[in-house]
């Protein structure tokens, strides 16, 4: 059997995984026991993630395609081939996020009394509004252009909404027809909300309104027909190291040379005139394949203007308020708290707050003599970036800002550049390397005259936006082996010094690939011995090949596995003489789910690890990420009794993945199993209306003391 005949057998593609994790996405928006504007919601995020996978993968393949590159992937098919699949792919799914759009949630919008009106239902009233708004917000900004040879095609910005016109003078009525462009301003929303006597809420297509008065734009024209459209480019980021002055100056002119990416894929509006279809194909250099017909608003992520706008708590999900950090009564504050024991948090069920008030007060209090943070994203207004400013004037203060955060550069480069105004040394980490970990550690005399390092570790972004609705763990500790630990992350991010051991840290790109392998490996052996073997992993991707093989190897010699995998999984689970002991589900819900949990049994004695990376190439092999050990007793518990098992047990938003790489709903699988949803679950428990024993395995086998024990999840 030849090498790539085996991979094709032991992976699934990734671009159909991708397509799949979508698809489940897309299955929320569909769902009618979700709140509408949720639904709404839903499919806005469909769009917004097609968006980035045409504008980064789709590219991607097409440029392999041109520099040559014919090499099969792990799933057996050439780049040539997997670009054929995708297209396809894309364009069905574009249809069904129409589908969805015009058969359900477009009526079912009109039913609550939200309607998005075309210009000729518009009453007196309605329109006049309308017209005064275009002649007040709208004309100014506008600049319309024709095509000729004195004016050449604009150059239109990715993803920028526009309007295409195909014209004809009005003193040559046989003269030739004239391609027209306007482009429809980013700085105002993409649906005009209209006066609604009725107290319903009515919306007009800013393109629509546009569209009407495009007469008055070209005078001397006559207007034969119009379409929106929207075209995607090429948003990868290349530079050569070598080449660079500096990383910062090379994202800053990268940033400008993305606009010049090659178009990927065309958008407009289904029904458009053909003459405009194939000007604009042909202009910007497309294939047929790459044009896709929109049987509706063109970009479906404008959809998310809804769901903020339209104040109906009663079609959203029920508000909750995260619990709470309460610190020990005796405690003086954080620090003292930190001296006695670790604190664990799991976000949003848990207040992100102790996180930002943990680097607050370190900025704030004299006795903290050093800062270190990294930053991969953060919010526009974040209380980090303030605290962490304010502390570059009265203290040693040092930020690893991640220039290259994808679509997030300009938003770094300018913290960046504040900070460093502020007095706080900032450092962009190691040339080559993404610096995706989640560290911040203050060193502190403390009351008793020992100085002290205090560490937050993480596995998400340092934002207090997405810490609502993103689930993810904060492990805050004054454990002098990790902090000591910690402090040696910072140094090879700043002076790239590196050491020979870590541990008890799993630091990539130096140790982390290596040490998951031996972990289970670990389990590998436990499992011939006879003693307890069991593996479960949380992550957010499953795509490197080196710990799939490890897996279905640990699989073979009876170790159970049960995998977590909310988006890409190319692994084939439940193939018999390879990986029949191994399980993957995906759980698409309220929240994104973001924690990365590492559990391994270990012959009974349990190590679990969590942080910021999945099991991928770039996470394992070309960035700097940290995972790190849960020691704590209180927070083992809460990850063995609490967290891993709602999850396993989860059969309303979970899917199970086949071993074609397909999903079903756990629900249709295991149709006697009790309705349970962990995120619900976990809402609830952390308002105080259930305790652990709502969750289905524990009350069949409640005397259970470990998950270890568990041969298989709930719905097995």
């Amino acid at each position: 059997m030849t090498k790539s005949n085996t991979k094709i057998k032991l992976f699934n593609g990734r671009d159909h995984s991708w397509m799949e994790f979508n698809r489940r996405v897309l299955e929320e928006a569909e769902d009618p026991t979700n709140p509408l504007l949720e639904r709404v919601k839903f499919l806005a995020i469909t769009g917004s993630n097609l968006d980035e996978y045409v504008e980064v993968r789709q590219a991607g393949l097409m440029q392999r395609i041109e520099d040559g590159y014919r090499e099969p992937g792990y799933d057996g098919l050439r780049p040539d081939e997997s670009l054929a699949g995708l297209t396809a792919d894309i364009h069905n799914f574009v249809a069904a996020q129409y589908r969805c759009w015009n058969e359900h949630l477009l009526p079912d919008l009109r039913k609550k009394n939200i309607r998005l009106l075309e210009w000729e239902e518009l009453d007196g009233e309605a329109r006049s509004f309308a017209k005064d708004y275009f002649q007040r917000e709208v004309d100014p900004l506008l600049t319309p252009i024709s095509i000729d040879p004195a004016h050449p095609f604009p150059r239109v910005i990715n993803k920028a909404l526009c309007l295409a016109l195909l014209l004809r003078a009005k003193r040559r009525s046989s003269g030739p027809q004239v391609l027209g462009v306007v482009t429809v301003p980013r700085a105002l929303p993409r649906f005009v909300r209209l006066p609604a006597g009725d107290g319903g809420s009515d919306y007009l297509l800013l393109q629509d309104l546009i569209a009407q008065h495009l007469a008055g734009m070209y005078r001397g024209y006559e207007v034969l027909a119009q379409a929106a459209f929207r075209v995607t480019r090429n948003s990868n980021l290349y530079f050569e190291e070598e080449e660079a002055r500096s990383l910062l100056e090379t994202i800053r002119v990268e940033l400008h040379n993305r606009r010049k990416g090659d178009a990927v894929r065309l958008e407009i509006e289904k029904g458009a005139d053909a003459e405009i279809v194939e000007r604009l194909r042909v202009n910007f250099e497309l294939e047929e394949s790459q044009v896709f017909r929109t049987d509706g608003p063109v970009n479906l992520s404008r959809l998310m203007f809804f769901y903020d706008d339209v104040e109906r708590p009663d079609l959203k999900f029920q508000p909750f308020t995260p619990k709470p950090l309460l610190l020990s009564r005796k405690s003086t504050g954080i620090f003292d708290e930190l001296r006695h024991r670790d604190i664990f948090l799991h976000h949003p069920y848990d207040s992100y707050d102790p996180v930002v008030d943990f680097v607050q007060q370190g900025a704030q209090d004299p006795a903290v003599v050093t800062m270190k943070q990294t930053l991969y994203r953060t919010s526009h207004d974040s209380p980090m970036f303030r605290a962490l400013t304010e502390a570059g004037a009265s203290k040693e203060a040092v930020v690893v800002v991640e220039l290259m955060a994808r679509f997030d550069e300009a938003s770094n480069i300018r913290w960046a550049r504040s900070m460093e105004d502020a007095g706080v040394q900032v450092f962009h980490g190691v040339v080559g390397l993404k610096t995706h970990c989640k560290l911040a550690m203050l060193v502190r005399r403390d009351e008793d005259g020992v100085t002290r390092r205090y560490c937050h570790l993480g596995t998400g972004n340092y934002n207090p936006v997405t810490a609502r609705f993103y689930t993810d763990l904060s492990l805050l500790t004054s454990d002098p082996q990790i902090t000591e630990r910690v402090h040696m992350v910072f140094n090879y991010l700043t002076a790239h010094a590196e050491i020979d051991d870590y541990s008890p840290l799993l630091v990539a790109p130096l140790t982390m690939a290596e040490s998951f392998l031996r972990l289970i490996r670990r389990e590998q052996e436990h499992a011939r011995a006879g003693r307890p073997a069991h593996i479960v992993a949380k992550m957010n991707s499953l795509l490197e090949p080196s710990v799939i093989e490890a897996l279905y190897q640990a699989s073979q010699a009876g170790v159970e596995v049960d995998l977590i995998v909310r988006g890409l999984s190319i692994l084939r689970p439940g193939v018999k003489g390879l990986s029949d002991r191994i399980r993957v589900r995906s759980i698409v819900g309220r929240f994104l789910e973001h924690s990365r949990i590492f559990h391994f049994a270990n012959g009974g004695n349990d190590e679990v690890y969590i942080g910021s990376a999945d099991w991928m190439p770039r996470n394992l092999f070309e960035r700097c990420e940290v995972v790190f050990p849960v020691r704590d007793p209180a927070a083992l518990a809460r990850i063995h009794d609490e967290i891993l098992p709602a999850y396993l047990a989860d059969t309303v938003k979970a899917r199970i993945q086949q071993p074609d790489g397909g999903y079903v709903r756990a629900s249709k699988l295991y149709k006697d199993a009790p309705p349970f949803s962990s995120q619900d679950f976990l809402i609830q428990l952390a308002e105080g209306k259930t305790d652990l024993d709502a969750i289905p395995q524990r009350r069949a086998a409640k005397s259970r003391p470990k998950l270890t024990d568990e041969k298989a999840t709930a719905a097995d």
